[in-house]
């Protein structure tokens, strides 16, 4: 199959799930902006442009690498569950699920994480980095193909509520390809929120502080809360009011020359590093690229680091989550012993790593199909040699939108467990357990890998195998990206109602060509997937030479990702 050019640049590069939001950040780029004001704006266009998988008011946790200060941090840019949460709730009417609608919403993150990178990170206001949302929301775009597919594939779950309804399936209808489409009610939240920035007259500082009020305790939090207080939710004013997005410190591990860093365990994160520990690059090379023998280990290492995420990984501040223990290498030789020459018979046991406590009661998950659920991404490098990876969020078809508002709070609870005991059960004041995880790699202290993907709990299999395609085996930066995958499914979905398909293997089909029959001999339940499947996610990466400098940039053919460089 063809690829696409790769696109270099000398000054500043970004690469974005969406075309229009890759666009939306380099004229921040062009205009003067940093790596954190580009981000922001094609974070907020993403919101706009693919309103299917990312909301303005769902997450987006963030990676940023502060050149001048020589440091990265990270902001979780995921909500809590309101106080009022109870999971009696949903053990008692629920069957110990959290069902869609308002019971699922926890406390919209995104602005706030936008917010507070400008803040502190940033240069310029808020209304500069809205612009392009604003205008996209006010005047439309047009829809592509996956929008197109989503909704349609989506109907009867928008037709649910009426607000979804009417901006989604406009006339009754999903919108065509090629028709633009536009959201007036979103577009009068930007244009207020950038109103009331202006209105300060003061500092930028002043003026973003504005913005956050204005989301978090005026008029608009007081829209959001009647509307799920109506409902019968548990999101209110004072849940709104107090909150703040977390900046923590990153997950790092080496691998080979590479020092690779994810967020915490409150997300799927550090799957990715439990896998690079449990692979050895030098047998990697030895089983060859692609060939059977090389995806049943990758298989392998992924089941066995998704069995640990199932029983450890949590909100640390309500979880006993021993990731030093996880991630050390005596551990993990332990774990990489369980391998063989066939597959697991289903998912293998989780370890027991040093440091680790479990407590609490388990629950068998049920075997069966999931919904799924998706994301977006976009990375940046500035010419300061600032860097910002960032995994923005949230769906609009399994929550109401809010009347008046185009907004649907975050709907991220669908990623805890309606049951008492589980490390991730929905509890007041937890954050759910988030499948967005951007990542970045440094060579010798300094960023060299900026990359992400959408696709659940695919993300972290797809930036594996991006990993070892670029790193391990060679590949020029959008041949990796452009590259067939494989994805197992063989551990308890990240997403309501928590399925698992046992020993479920899903490849591309020039994998399911070569490699196919022989997986299906050692045990695996192998499914296609069409060429250039979205499913299989969308990476989009930049990677900085360290001798020149110069910035190559690849976004995935998979879906209507965008890499532009200058």
């Amino acid at each position: 199959m063809p690829e696409r050019p790769p696109v270099r640049a000398t000054r500043h590069a970004i690469a974005a799930g969406h075309y229009l939001a890759a666009e939306a950040g380099f004229e921040i780029l062009n205009a003067g902006g940093n790596a954190v004001d580009a981000a922001a704006a094609a974070g907020l266009a993403l919101g706009v442009v693919q309103p299917d998988i990312v909301n303005v008011a769902g997450v987006a946790p963030i990676m940023i690498w502060h050149a001048e200060r020589g440091e990265l941090i990270t902001l979780d840019g995921l909500g809590v569950w309101p106080q009022a949460t109870d999971v009696r709730v949903f053990e008692r009417e629920h069957g110990g699920h959290v069902p869609e609608g308002v019971l699922r919403t926890v406390v919209p993150a995104a602005p706030d994480a936008w917010l507070t990178a400008l803040e502190h990170y940033g240069t310029m206001s808020f209304g500069d980095v809205a612009a392009a949302a604003l205008d996209l929301a006010r005047d439309g775009f047009v829809v592509h193909e996956l929008l197109a597919e989503t909704i349609r594939t989506h109907q009867a779950d928008y037709a649910r509520f009426p607000e979804n309804a009417r901006i989604f399936l406009p006339g009754g209808a999903p919108p065509a390809v090629g028709a633009v489409f536009r959201q007036p009610d979103l577009a009068g939240v930007l244009q207020h929120l950038i109103d009331e920035e202006r209105a300060t007259g003061g500092s930028r500082a002043a003026g973003l502080g504005a913005v956050r009020r204005a989301f978090y305790q005026g008029d608009l939090a007081q829209t959001l809360a009647a509307f799920h207080a109506a409902e019968g939710g548990w999101l209110d004013r004072g849940d709104l009011a107090s909150f703040r997005v977390r900046e923590e410190s990153p997950v790092r591990r080496p691998f080979g020359p590479l020092d690779v860093a994810t967020c915490g365990p409150w997300c799927q994160g550090p799957v990715l590093l439990e896998v690079l520990g449990l692979l050895r690059a030098e047998e990697l090379r030895a089983a060859g690229r692609n060939t059977p023998a090389y995806l049943h280990r990758l298989a392998q290492a992924l089941d066995l680091a998704f069995s640990d995420r199932e029983a450890w990984f949590g909100d640390p501040r309500f979880t006993d989550v021993p990731l030093e223990g996880l991630l050390d290498p005596d551990y993990l030789a332990g774990r990489r012993g369980m391998m063989s020459e066939q597959a697991f018979d289903g998912m293998p046991p989780a370890g027991d790593p040093p440091g680790g406590r479990r407590a609490g009661t388990e629950r068998t998950t049920h075997t069966g199909e999931n919904r799924t659920l998706d994301t977006s991404y976009v990375a940046v490098v500035d010419r300061f040699g600032n860097a910002v990876s960032a995994t923005p969020s949230d769906v609009s078809y399994s929550s109401p939108v809010v009347p008046g508002t185009g907004l649907v709070p975050s709907s991220r609870g669908s990623q805890s467990w309606g049951f008492a005991g589980h490390p991730c059960a929905a509890a007041p004041g937890r954050r759910p357990r988030l499948t967005p995880n951007p990542a970045m790699a440094f060579r010798n202290g300094r960023p060299y890998l900026v990359f992400g993907t959408p696709g659940g709990d695919v993300q972290t299999q797809a930036m594996l195998q991006f990993l070892l395609g670029a790193e391990v085996f060679g590949l020029g930066l959008q041949a990796a990206v452009d590259a067939p995958r494989m994805a197992t499914f063989n551990f308890p979905s990240s997403f309501e109602p928590h399925g698992m398909l046992p020993s479920r293997l899903m490849l591309e089909p020039a994998l399911a060509e070569v490699a196919g029959d022989d997986l299906a001999r050692r045990g695996y339940d192998i499914r296609p997937w069409p060429e250039r499947a979205w499913q299989a996610g969308a990476i989009c990466a930049l990677r900085i030479d360290p001798e020149t400098g110069v910035i190559e940039a690849a976004a995935d053919l998979r879906r209507p990702a965008a890499a532009l460089g200058w």
